[in-house]
């Protein structure tokens, strides 16, 4: 196991952290550009998401879990001022300029709020899922199922808490149906793309920085 400096150890939680917030931001307003694939239409949001379960899982296998859950509560908050102001400013996908975020947004303040109960529980629930899996034989196999329940519960979170009896008729309709399909592109798209960065990424560090046991301990002070 190597081992670390505490403040090289507070560096790299904030480091991921502002990771997940960079991710979020991105995600936040990638959603707002629809793609067609394969003849279904998502947005390019499908496609940048899934690499907060990538920065997530690979934090549990190094760090262990509780870091993990600091991780996830140090970025909670910034996550959700960031979901806000960029709904406010980007409200249907086009920019709405400085002076909407002068007064409060009800509709775009309930989106924010969804983004931030669907990170906090999808996020927890995938770590917590690693955890209990992270000594597979298979290394995969810890990814791979935690990002499945992971992503079901934060897209459920999400368009349950965002659009259930929304004042937007068409999707307080249609959420469960879209729902659905954005959850089968995550998965795809996770399965098939991020599950296999993930094992490269853990092999890299392993090789170069880590060592054999891919885990990191903090340096005790000497005597």
């Amino acid at each position: 196991m190597k081992t670390i400096t505490p403040e090289q150890y507070r560096r790299a939680l904030l480091l991921i952290a502002g990771a997940h917030i960079a991710i979020i931001t991105a995600s936040n307003y990638l959603v707002q550009l629809p793609v067609s694939l394969l003849g279904v239409q998502t947005t390019w949001g499908a496609f940048s998401f899934p690499f907060i379960f990538l920065a997530t899982d690979l934090a549990v296998r190094i760090f262990g879990k509780a870091s993990a859950r600091r991780i996830i509560f140090f970025a909670m908050g910034p996550a959700l001022l960031v979901s806000y102001l960029l709904g406010v400013l980007f409200q249907q996908g086009s920019f709405q300029g400085t002076d909407a975020l002068l007064a409060l947004n009800a509709f775009v303040g309930r989106i924010a709020l969804a983004s931030f109960m669907a990170y906090a529980l999808g996020q927890l629930l995938d770590i917590h899922i690693f955890d209990r899996l992270r000594q597979s034989a298979r290394w995969w196999i810890a990814p791979a199922v935690s990002t499945v329940f992971g992503n079901l519960a934060d897209t459920i979170a999400f368009f349950g808490i965002a659009f259930h009896r929304s004042p937007d008729a068409f999707m307080a309709a249609n959420w469960p149906e879209i729902a659905a399909v954005d959850y089968a592109l995550k998965i795809t798209i996770s399965l098939l793309l991020f599950i296999p960065a993930y094992g490269l990424l853990l092999g890299w560090l392993r090789r170069r920085v880590l060592g054999p046991d891919g885990r990191v301990g903090l340096q005790t002070a000497s005597r």
